[in-house]
């Protein structure tokens, strides 16, 4: 069964393949009509309350949680996993340069197409030329993702190294302001920017609230993700730098009070679902989680529908979900033209499905040697399987055992002194950005 796409010429055409068919998979999903989510209290609540304020059917719950974007990492294949596994988390597709979808702009469903199922999903985006990011946006705008976000964070030297690019952005707020006031007259979605709390050092609290306040009174943007580390661009490793210099926590709880109206996403250093909603507890609007969600897919996102959404599990084990991704793989395995995958690229989400389990360490050594000659991804499952126990892959997804207590309880003794210097002395949000959001 091949499976739908959302390319430009499934859009013009408004007809789509059959969608795939998965453990309570989304069909003709529409997005969530106009609303915020506002206030503070369980997470729980607040997706009901969201939930119950919607019209029509099928509509997305607001970004609670959401999936980080990374190189690499966050392809169309790893999101489709990531679907099957939870029906409510955002996901971020992998940044994508401005200059690679206006150059590419005959074939641009290799890099901006993707399944229908993953709506809500995010697209992200990179570059430091006015003209190229109106141009990229407008050519997105036709694959319907549901926000358009720009890398203000990226401090790797393939990005920042380049001009002014990720994490540098920072240092140019006009600069942003006005790149996102382009960004969001080529689209007709919500726009947001992924950002550090400051770069090098230009990292105090007020340095960033500048930043946020600069483009706000700028541009519509009313959604930042805030990665609670400085940037350093030279001497680390990307890796480093999500490590060595120390998290801020308080910095992101303090944006929160000084800019009532703008909407913040917590991200980096969050490796469990307790942590989750123990900062949504604490206050925090939305919360973005990396490397866990791809490093132990099966018990974090495993938990997001239940435990943030408060919504009901699909109860699928990860012999259903490896079920449904291979119908997936083979699928667009049948397909021909240059952005047909291979087995390794499909089986690579896969590697961490069974993190920590019996059996892991033997199907991981056999996934090694049968990639080496099979052609399907159903041989590959045929062959491999047998090292994970049927009491591992028939177990529904349940709740860790450990509740960790404490998370961010202490940030109010923390918070650096207010900012009071807001441009024009508010943060209105317009009308359009309002609904949108």
């Amino acid at each position: 069964m091949a499976i739908a796409v959302r390319s430009a010429a499934a859009v013009a055409r408004h007809s789509l393949r059959p969608p795939l068919a998965a453990p309570g998979s989304i069909r003709g999903a529409s997005l969530l009509p106009p609303q915020r989510a506002r206030g503070v209290g369980p997470c729980r609540a607040r997706a009901r309350a969201a939930s119950s304020s919607a019209t029509g059917g099928g509509g997305h719950l607001p970004p609670l949680f959401s999936v980080a974007p990374m190189m690499d990492w966050t392809d169309n294949h790893y999101r489709t996993l990531a679907r099957l596994i939870s029906k409510h988390a955002w996901l971020y597709t992998e940044m994508v340069v401005a200059e690679t979808i206006v150059h590419q702009k005959d074939n641009l469903d290799r890099f901006l197409a993707f399944p229908a199922e993953q709506h809500p999903i995010v697209l992200q985006i990179g570059g430091s030329n006015l003209d190229n990011l109106a141009k990229a946006t407008e050519l997105a705008n036709a694959y319907s993702y549901d926000e358009i976000n720009l890398n203000c964070g990226c401090p790797s030297g393939k990005v920042a190294g380049h001009g002014c690019f990720g994490a540098r952005l920072m240092f140019d707020p006009e600069f942003v302001g006005d790149a996102m006031s382009a960004i969001a007259a080529n689209c007709n979605v919500p726009v947001s920017i992924k950002c550090r709390i400051g770069v090098d050092d230009r990292d105090s609290y007020e340095e960033l609230c500048e930043f946020v306040d600069k483009v706000v009174s700028k541009s519509p943007t009313r959604h930042f993700i805030i990665h609670a580390r400085k940037a350093l661009l030279s001497g680390l490793s990307p890796a480093e730098n999500r490590k060595v210099p120390p998290l801020k926590y308080e910095y992101y709880f303090a944006l929160l009070r000084d800019f009532p109206d703008v909407q913040f996403t917590l991200n980096g250093g969050i490796t469990t679902i307790d942590q989750v909603t123990a900062s949504i507890r604490q206050g925090a609007h939305r919360v973005m989680v990396g490397r866990a969600a791809y490093n132990n897919p099966w018990n974090m996102l495993g938990h997001v529908d239940s435990e943030v959404y408060g919504m009901p599990t699909r109860r699928s084990s990860r012999r259903q979900i490896l079920e449904s991704y291979q119908v997936y793989g083979d699928s667009i395995m049948g397909q021909y033209g240059p952005s047909r995958p291979n087995v390794r690229q499909l089986v690579k989400p896969l590697l961490n499905l069974f993190h920590s389990e019996p059996g892991n360490g033997l199907w991981k050594r056999k996934a090694d040697s049968t990639l080496r000659h099979c052609k399907t991804l159903e041989s590959f499952l045929e062959e491999t399987l047998d090292a994970i126990p049927n009491s591992v892959l028939d177990a529904p997804i349940g709740k860790e055992a450990y509740i960790e207590e404490g998370h961010f309880a202490d940030m109010d003794s923390l918070l650096p002194p207010r900012y009071s210097s807001l441009t024009n002395g508010s943060c209105e949000i317009p009308a359009l950005v309002t609904a949108s959001t």
